[in-house]
């Protein structure tokens, strides 16, 4: 049982739905949190008025902030400036001293606070809340506790107003770490980051889907394809592939009976063919007889031109790795072994220059082997095909072909380059039409789709079927692609 696949227009709106949700969820704990923060530094600095004040008039402190005197022998070693050894705060070896004017005018004995904040992980940055002239000594001791606030410790202060007594402040319930509401920016930051990757993610595999999808469609002339194909993906997607198959099936159906009709015919017209040829043997007429068997000949020829034709349209051969250079060689050498004018091309040798030497002055040379091997994946029989109707044209037309390899990093080009013909460029692409014959038609056997058949393996594999001015005559490029 096939489950059913969402469309485009529902996964559009579960992509729109997820991104709005995830955009308010995300700006949700945003908000809330700075909320919180600022609500948490608003406290501490309130808390810093409170503690200016207590000191300052001996105020009673607000719940959370403890003002304690300290001891005699503690304050010997305050007022030694050894704050790092005081009792009870050992582990909070990092001090910070200050002092904060009660006024903005130059200091006045008696009227100055002194404080050593003592931390057990840093040092604070108090230079900028100090360097202000426009503030009063309270608003200096709150911005001190809210710079405390931000910082995650857990710090205890060390205080004295003018020629008071050392006091020790511990505020922690209010600006410690531990008082802190949880910081959920940057979790929220991270959820709305996770949420766009999945929604991309999701876009993204509905988009390789399709582009799958068309690459196995455009690469199944040259490559080969099963007879149907199957497609995960929306239900526009499944329905694009339905209707693909049915296409495929419907055009392999319509070729499969062509050449069913065309073999039909071809056996039909074997044994009346055969009874010709035998009545024609009976004619006295030589002339007669020969011109009866030639129209023997040219009409099953043609029956067999058209099936060839057929079944190169149908690609029943399946690609595979081969070596374009062994095959173009062994065509050649069969040419050859006939006396036929057919000669192959060498290919350049590349120069290598090599890498300067502590030895030597000059550069070392070299050059690659002139045999290298051309791996492409294609169909031989039907390559080899072409390659022979490439070469019959040029013997008919030019009667010399010379053949040449060309590659590349992803095409390899067979040239087939005749000498002597009076054809120009534009009169041979014209005989690419199916049955158009040359102007020697006459004295050359053909039925005109030769380079018909040649331009549709030259697609089959990627690539296609061109010709231009040679040195002395024609040269046919039949272009393929190597992958």
């Amino acid at each position: 049982m096939t489950t059913r696949a969402p469309r485009l227009r529902s996964l559009g709106w579960i992509w729109a739905g997820a991104a709005f949700a995830s955009g308010i969820l995300a700006a949700g704990l945003w908000f809330s949190s700075a909320r919180a923060w600022d609500d948490f530094l608003t406290r501490a600095y309130v808390a810093g008025f409170a503690v200016y004040e207590e000191l300052r008039v001996s105020k009673t402190p607000p719940p959370g902030i403890r003002i304690t005197p300290l001891t005699p022998e503690a304050t010997q070693l305050a007022d030694a400036g050894r704050f790092e050894q005081l009792p009870g705060l050992s582990d909070r070896s990092f001090v910070t001293n200050l002092s904060i004017l009660t006024d903005n005018t130059a200091p006045l004995a008696g009227r100055e606070l002194t404080l050593a904040v003592m931390s057990e992980r840093l040092v604070y940055p108090v230079s900028d809340i100090l360097s202000r002239i426009d503030q009063t000594g309270a608003e200096k001791m709150g911005n001190l506790t809210r710079l405390l606030a931000t910082y995650c410790s857990e710090p205890i202060l060390i205080a004295r107003f003018g020629h008071r007594g050392w006091q020790q402040v511990d505020g922690t319930d209010i600006w410690g770490c531990k008082a802190a509401p949880s910081d959920l920016r940057l979790p929220a930051i991270l959820a709305a980051i996770v949420a766009l990757a999945v929604i991309l993610t999701s876009i993204g595999n509905v988009s390789d889907s399709f582009t799958r999808f068309s690459n196995a469609l455009r690469d199944r002339k040259r490559r080969g394809g099963p007879n149907s194909y199957d497609a995960d993906g929306p239900a526009e997607l499944r329905e694009i592939v339905s209707a693909v198959n049915d296409h495929l099936d419907a055009e392999r159906t319509q070729l499969e009976k062509r050449a069913t009709v065309l073999s039909g015919v071809s056996h039909d017209l074997g044994t009346p063919a055969t009874r010709v040829r035998l009545r024609a043997a009976l004619i006295a007429d030589d002339e007669l007889r020969e011109k009866l068997e030639a129209d023997v000949d040219q009409m099953t020829g043609m029956i067999e031109s058209v099936l060839t034709y057929t079944r190169s349209e149908l690609s029943v051969e399946e690609p595979r790795q081969i070596s374009l250079t062994a095959l173009v060689e062994s065509l050649v050498a069969d040419y050859q072994d006939m006396d036929l004018p057919v000669t192959l091309k060498k290919i350049a040798p590349v120069a290598v220059k090599g890498a300067p030497s502590l030895f030597m002055s000059r550069r070392g040379h070299g050059s690659l082997p002139e045999t290298r091997r051309m791996l492409v994946m294609g169909r031989p029989i039907s390559l080899k095909r072409a390659l022979t109707n490439l070469i019959d044209n040029a013997l008919k037309y030019g009667r010399h072909a010379e053949v040449q390899l060309e590659t590349d990093a992803r095409t390899a080009t067979i040239t087939v380059e005749d000498k002597g013909t009076d054809l120009s460029v534009t009169d041979i692409e014209n005989l690419m039409t199916p049955f158009r014959r040359g102007s020697n038609t006459g004295s050359s056997d053909g039925f005109g789709l030769g380079l018909t058949i040649v331009a549709t393996i030259a697609e089959q594999h990627g690539g296609s079927l061109s010709f231009e001015a040679g040195d002395q005559g024609l040269r046919a490029r039949l272009q393929i692609t190597r992958q």
